[in-house]
C-alpha cells in the first residue's frame, strides 16, 4: 500500500491512453460503504469485529439538493469541466459556506491523507506546539510518506503539525497521536470532532489516512472539515507554507558507518502552492491504493475564497489531476455570488440537525440504495409521495368494501 503525493504526477512520457470517462455516480453505488478494496489493506485482524456501515441521515446534511448522487449544478454558472476523473467532487465558496456544485457528495470515499486535517483539529486544541518528542521506533518507522522523523531526534509539535500537513508525514501523524492518548484515543477524538461537525459520512481509522476497515468520508464532509480547520489561524498558516526546516537527528548506532543526519528544508506536496498557481492559499493531498487521489484546498481571487475537494480519482495519461483540480477552481469563481445548491453547516446547525434528524442504519450486507435521476433527484420518498400512496391504498380498500357489501345486498 502506498500512502502519499507522488502519484500526482505525470510520467512525461505516458502511454496512449483513451479518453477520460467520468465515473457515473448517478445510481448512488456509495451512498452506504466505500468502493471495494484493491488490496489486503483493510482485512480485518482475527477476532476484530468487522466496522458496519455508518448510519445515512434521512435528510441529507446540507440540504435536499444534496442527496443527488450525480453532478447537483445550476446550469446558469456554464458547463462543468468535462474529463473529471473524480467520482465524487464539490465546491463551494469557503465564507458564505454556500455549495456552488457538487458530484455525488454524500458518496462515501476514503479521504486517505486528507483525513490529517482533521487529526491536525485534534492536535491544535489540545496539544501545547512548543512541547518536545522524541519519537519511539513504531513512529519513525511507519509505512508511506515521512516527514524524516528517526531515532534520538527532538521535535515540538509544532515541528510534527508542519510536516503533517505539508508533506503528509505519516511518521508525524503517530507521534501526535501517541500524545492524544494513543491510536485508539486519538481516532475517538477524531470521529467525535468529524460528529461535531456535521461530518456523517466520517469516520476515522487510522491517523494517517492509511487504509484500515471502516474507513470513509465524503466530498461534503472534507469540505466542512477543511473549512473548520481553515478557521484556525495556525492551521492556515501552516498548510500555506511551501518549505519548512525539519530537524535531523543523530548518527545511529546501529548503523556501520553512520553520520549525523542534518536538519533539511521541507517542501509542500500542493503542487498548486510550488507553481504559484494564482491565489493559492493551500490543500491537503491524499493517494493510497483503496482511496486513489484525494484532495482539498482553498484558491483567493478578488477577496473571494473558493474550496474545492475531490475523491477517489486519477491521472489519467496527459489528463493530469492538478490540471482538473485547476479546472474545478476557474468554474468555482465563475459562479456569480449567491449560486447555491447546498450549504456546508456551521456547528451549531449541526448540532441542531443531529437532535431533529432521524437515521436510516443499514445492514453490513445492505444494497445500496438507487435514485432515477441526477441534479436535485432523490432515491428517498417524499413526504407527499408517502401521503399520496396512502391515500391510493385507502381509496382502492374503499371500493373493494363498497362492492361487497352491493353484493351481499343483491342476493338478499
Amino acid at each position: 500500500m502506498t500512502l502519499g503525493p507522488a502519484p500526482f504526477c505525470s510520467p512525461a512520457t505516458a502511454a496512449p491512453v483513451p479518453p477520460t470517462t467520468t465515473p457515473v455516480t448517478d445510481h448512488c453505488p456509495h451512498r452506504i460503504d466505500t468502493p471495494p478494496p484493491v488490496d489486503e489493506s483493510e482485512v480485518v485482524a482475527p477476532g476484530d469485529p468487522t466496522p458496519t456501515p455508518l448510519a445515512v441521515p434521512e435528510t441529507p446534511v446540507g440540504g435536499e439538493q444534496l442527496a443527488a448522487c450525480g453532478v447537483v449544478a445550476d446550469p446558469a454558472v456554464g458547463p462543468i469541466p468535462p474529463a473529471l476523473t473524480s467520482a465524487g467532487w464539490l465546491v463551494a465558496d469557503l465564507d458564505t459556506g454556500e455549495v456552488i456544485a457538487a458530484k455525488d457528495p454524500h458518496g462515501r470515499y476514503r479521504p486517505a491523507s486528507t483525513i490529517k486535517v482533521l487529526l491536525a483539529l485534534v492536535a491544535l486544541d489540545e496539544l501545547d506546539l512548543d512541547t518536545v518528542i522524541t519519537p519511539t521506533a513504531e513512529e519513525w518507522s511507519t509505512e508511506g510518506d515521512s516527514c524524516g522523523m528517526g531515532p534520538g531526534g527532538r521535535y515540538t509539535n509544532r515541528d510534527l503539525l508542519t510536516g503533517l500537513v505539508m508533506v503528509s508525514g505519516n511518521d508525524c501523524a503517530n507521534a501526535l497521536a501517541r500524545q492524544l492518548g494513543g491510536v485508539d484515543t486519538a481516532l475517538d477524538k477524531m470521529n467525535e470532532r468529524a460528529h461535531a461537525l456535521g461530518a456523517l459520512d466520517t469516520r476515522a481509522a487510522s491517523p494517517s489516512g492509511l487504509d484500515a476497515p471502516g474507513m470513509s468520508s465524503s466530498p461534503y464532509d472534507l469540505a466542512l472539515i477543511f473549512r473548520e480547520a481553515m478557521h484556525d489561524s495556525t492551521f492556515r498558516s501552516m498548510i500555506g507554507m511551501r518549505e519548512y526546516r525539519f530537524p535531523g537527528y543523530p548518527r545511529r548506532p546501529d548503523v556501520p558507518g553512520d553520520t549525523d543526519h542534518p536538519a533539511y528544508q521541507m517542501h509542500t506536496s500542493n503542487q498548486l502552492l510550488l507553481e504559484g498557481y494564482p491565489g493559492m492559499i493551500g490543500g491537503k493531498t491524499g493517494y493510497t491504493d483503496d482511496a486513489r487521489k484525494t484532495y482539498v484546498g482553498v484558491t483567493e481571487r478578488s477577496g473571494r475564497q473558493i474550496m474545492v475537494v475531490e475523491m477517489f480519482g486519477l491521472t489519467v495519461g496527459t489528463n493530469s489531476y492538478w490540471d482538473q483540480t485547476k479546472a474545478l477552481f476557474d468554474y468555482g469563481f465563475r459562479a456569480p455570488e449567491g449560486v447555491t445548491v447546498g450549504d456546508l453547516v456551521t456547528p451549531p446547525q449541526a448540532a441542531a440537525e443531529a437532535s431533529a434528524t432521524t437515521t436510516v442504519v443499514p445492514s453490513p450486507t445492505a444494497a445500496p440504495r438507487t435514485v432515477t435521476a441526477t441534479g436535485t433527484g432523490t432515491d428517498e420518498p417524499t413526504r407527499w409521495s408517502v401521503r399520496l400512496l396512502i391515500g391510493l391504498v385507502a381509496a382502492l380498500v374503499s371500493v373493494l368494501l363498497l362492492l361487497v357489501a352491493m353484493r351481499l345486498f343483491s342476493r338478499r
